[in-house]
């Protein structure tokens, strides 16, 4: 009977170049939230206008969604290593062209080739470790790349203040390179080659639909959160990309050389550890949002203070994440996510009474417990879906597993943005009615364009932010009521899971063995 591949023999090392090579990509994203404001500053930044600011961010996400598929594939039929450097070049000389960008569409540019660059890092990281680790061990280290995540996440803008408090805006970019530099040498020397040994042929069809279909959705959904679901264009791209999604999953059905095996939806493991990993960052994406602007402005916190009040999240993440593969052993992945899930959902209770004079400490401690749950649910959520793919697709796995943890969170800030603006709108009464037109619809449009007219405006001033701060106190509240419902759906989602039990260690398959001297298939690269 043909056993599991010993991991290899320098897989702790190639871990902990895993995990740089995945910060520096999660880490960029929230070190720019720091800098919009002082890259809108026509003296000290680029005087870019609230939508190229929006498209700043956009244009990386939309990207970065639409290619992490394809990616996947790519990475499993030429090499992950090759697409890991390859991913970290693109990404490190884009973020060069950014630091230096001469106007808002250079920027806009080089963030959209640098969603490029992410694209190629992010799936090749989980998929290399699904190559280097056995099944005993795998579950730990998901666990430490899905804690890299979240320490990504939440120290970004503690580094973007710190930047921004002593170098100019092009700082937070600039950083990347080193960082980049480094991981592509150490990649070179420690991370062994690995493809599918017998990929077929290259379904373009496929490929390209996949593209289109991505990216239209995150679009619409992009569109729908920043201009509301009302407008035509977002719900028309986002039938449109339902429809190419649907002639997708008909065409990889009929294909002998599918892109993605699409019957892996009908493994209960599969499809409701997928469903659990994009309602939680449904969840924690939205929070977070929310979460800054009430940090920034109602409590009138600077950008190094506000994400030091996020370093509890992180905290979290870093000591549990890497704990919860020995959890499961003993009680299984759905008792261990039912857990989590239920910590995130007890986290979001704070947000539904908290006002503008809340202990500061009940933030940090709910920022933490959110922490502490989500280290619980997103390592054995991943550890599912990459046991459920065989690994010498374990590129196309990953590629799927982040793609809806992409599409997750930006349906979380669509969403519950939406939801926060609306109730803002409607809480806000006619506190604005006595200012100028245009200075009176930035007001109404959110609590960021009140405060931004409130000063030259006088004595009124001051009682609008007092309207406006209560105003999205309310609407902040209605937002965590829908952050609690995308928690409970993900613990319905994850009530599919057959058993309480951990799913059995997998069986080598052909393209398993025989086992090389590094512990990878023969055939897989070198």
């Amino acid at each position: 009977m043909p056993t599991v591949p010993a991991g290899h023999p320098r897989r702790w090392a190639i871990l902990g170049v895993l995990v740089i090579s995945l910060l520096v990509v999660v880490l960029d994203n929230t070190v720019l939230n720091v800098a919009l404001r002082t890259i809108a500053d026509p003296g000290h930044g680029l005087g870019a206008r609230h939508s190229q600011l929006e498209w700043a961010i956009n244009s990386y996400t939309l990207v970065f969604a639409g290619l992490l598929f394809t990616a996947g594939i790519l990475a499993d039929r030429f090499g992950r290593r090759l697409s890991l450097i390859t991913g970290l070049t693109i990404f490190g000389g884009a973020s060069l062209v950014s630091a230096y960008a001469g106007s808002p569409d250079q920027l806009i540019a080089a963030r959209a080739v640098m969603g490029l660059g992410a694209a190629a890092v992010m799936p090749a990281t989980l998929a290399i470790i699904t190559q280097v680790f056995e099944p005993g061990e795998r579950g730990r280290a998901i666990g430490l790349w899905a804690g890299a995540v979240g320490v990504g996440t939440a120290i970004g803008p503690i580094v973007g203040g710190l930047l921004l408090e002593h170098f100019w805006w092009g700082s937070v970019f600039l950083i990347n390179v080193p960082v980049v530099v480094a991981g592509v040498v150490l990649v070179a020397i420690l991370v062994p080659e690995s493809r599918d040994p017998r990929p077929g042929r290259i379904d373009v069809a496929g490929v390209l639909m996949s593209i289109v279909g991505l990216t239209l959705l995150t679009y619409g959904v992009i569109s729908g959160g920043e201009d509301g679901f009302g407008q035509w264009y977002a719900w028309s791209a986002i039938a449109t990309a339902a429809v190419v999604l649907t002639c997708f999953v008909l065409y990889q059905l009929r294909i002998d050389y599918p892109s993605l095996d699409v019957r892996l939806f009908a493994d209960r493991r599969f499809s409701a550890s997928s469903a659990v990993i994009g309602l939680t960052f449904f969840a924690s994406t939205g929070s977070m949002f929310f979460g800054a602007f009430y940090l920034q402005l109602v409590r009138g916190y600077g950008p190094l203070a506000s994400g030091a009040l996020l370093l509890p999240l992180a905290v979290g993440q870093m000591v549990f994440a890497p704990l919860s593969a020995t959890a499961v052993r003993r009680f299984g992945p759905k008792l261990v996510g039912l857990a989590g899930l239920t910590l995130i959902a007890l986290s979001r209770v704070p947000w539904l009474l908290i006002d503008g004079d809340a202990p500061i400490g009940l933030v940090a401690a709910s920022f933490f417990v959110m922490g502490v749950g989500m280290a619980n649910v997103m390592p054995p959520a991943t550890e599912v879906i990459m046991s459920a793919v065989p690994r010498e697709k374990a590129g196309a796995g990953s590629a799927v597993s982040n793609t809806i943890r992409q599409l997750g969170g930006a349906l979380g800030v669509a969403t519950l943005g939406a939801v926060l603006s609306s109730a803002y709108r409607s809480h806000l009464g006619a506190a604005a009615d006595g200012l100028p037109p245009t200075a009176a619809a930035d007001a109404r449009e959110s609590i960021s364009g009140a405060y931004g007219v409130a000063e030259p405006a006088g004595p009124a001033g001051a009682q609008l932010l007092e309207r406006a701060n209560d105003a999205f106190i309310t609407a902040m509240h209605y937002a965590s009521a829908g952050t609690l419902i995308a928690v409970l759906s993900a613990a319905t989602a994850l009530l599919w899971l057959p058993g309480w039990r951990p799913v059995p260690a997998p069986a080598a398959t052909p393209a398993e063995a025989p086992v090389g001297d590094r512990g990878l298939p023969v055939g897989g690269g070198g």
